[in-house]
């Protein structure tokens, strides 16, 4: 059962996620003012006996009601369209991965180091640790390291799939016969889960993504230890 503390965004583990929450505190500030402001109003028209004959045809309060909506419609557009382009954009990345959504699993390729490919299914409830987490752990965790900027390319190999991993604020469609990219930085260790976004099936729910990040020097050592 959820708790008040867990019924708000995930912390997150990337820039850009940090930027999602700046941007959604900001919005919901705006929202609640509006909704005060409006419900106050409303709520004193059950009150007022007397009709205030400023606001009946009143040309200078139409001037303020329209125009002031568009101010506050300003203040919400500008860092969205900040944040959109700040989402869609792609620096030099230092490590490409590649993911292709498969019916119900994923499967990983690190292109810029050979032989490394694997397939990440779920554990099922009977095969999972005391520590595991149901339905959303994997047999091959997905290995990145913090604080470089990775380059994730998708697609899918049957059907329509979709990419999320909420804790860094990345959702993106694997489509097949195309070539979707996102890119992002880890900025701190831990272990980040998500899960296909896409109604792909009846085992739509059953095809997590598991991002363990780590630090540059552990990385290697797998990378290592895989070859």
């Amino acid at each position: 059962m959820s708790t008040w503390n867990q019924l708000g965004l995930q912390d997150s583990a990337s820039p850009l996620m940090e930027q999602l929450i700046f941007f959604h505190d900001h919005t919901i500030l705006i929202i609640i003012l509006v909704t005060t402001l409006v419900g106050y109003s409303m709520t004193t028209l059950f009150f007022n006996k007397y009709p205030n004959r400023f606001l009946l045809e009143g040309q200078s309060i139409e001037v303020i009601w329209t125009v002031v909506p568009a101010i506050i419609l300003i203040f919400i557009a500008l860092p969205s369209l900040r944040l959109l382009y700040l989402l869609d954009e792609l620096n030099n990345s230092s490590l490409t991965m590649k993911t292709i959504g498969h019916q119900w699993y994923w499967s990983y390729e690190y292109s810029d180091f050979l032989n490394i490919e694997f397939d990440s299914y779920m554990i099922p409830s009977k095969n999972l640790d005391s520590s595991g987490f149901r339905l959303l752990d994997v047999d091959n965790r997905t290995i990145l390291p913090m604080n470089m900027q990775i380059r994730v390319l998708i697609s899918a190999a049957d059907v329509l799939h979709s990419w999320t991993v909420p804790c860094l604020g990345i959702k993106v469609d694997a489509v097949p016969g195309r070539l979707n990219q996102t890119s992002f930085t880890l900025n701190r260790p831990g272990l980040f889960f998500g899960q296909c976004s896409e109604i792909c099936g009846t085992n739509h729910s059953f095809m997590p993504i598991v991002i363990e990040s780590t630090t540059t020097p552990q990385f290697i050592n797998w990378i290592k230890q895989t070859n």
